[in-house]
């Protein structure tokens, strides 16, 4: 896996993923944890064609400043980039924007992992 891995998600800001809806607000502007996950969902996508068979990955630290509101109808593109490859550890710097500008930047760390052996640790705690 390479340095400098790209992608970029996207949705479109309506009544389910505002902060009234998500509880985190009572406004209906864009939310935080809709941000959130939008970044964790680039990360995630720009290296997942070049995982091994049988692997994903997870998110294990986000650190993240959401700067601006985003209205009702407009679109939010996050564009993650993996900054660094140690081992199983993936480091992407992550970027939102809408129609105005930078709306939120950050920080994510996902691991790789085999997908079975993450889910049998559910199940023999």
């Amino acid at each position: 896996m390479e340095k400098g891995l790209t992608y970029t998600s996207q949705t479109t800001v309506c009544k389910g993923n505002t902060a009234l809806t998500l509880g985190s607000g009572d406004m209906e502007v864009f939310a935080t944890p809709a941000l959130v996950a939008l970044m964790e969902n680039a990360a995630m996508n720009a290296v997942k064609p070049y995982l091994p068979k049988d692997s994903t990955t997870v998110g294990a630290m986000i650190q993240t400043t959401h700067l601006k509101p985003t209205a009702l109808g407009d679109t939010v593109l996050v564009t993650a980039t993996l900054l660094e490859v140690e081992g199983r550890k993936l480091t992407f710097s992550v970027v939102a924007s809408d129609s105005q500008g930078k709306i939120g930047e950050g920080t994510h760390i996902r691991y790789v992992v085999d997908r079975n052996k993450f889910m049998e640790k559910l199940t023999s705690r």
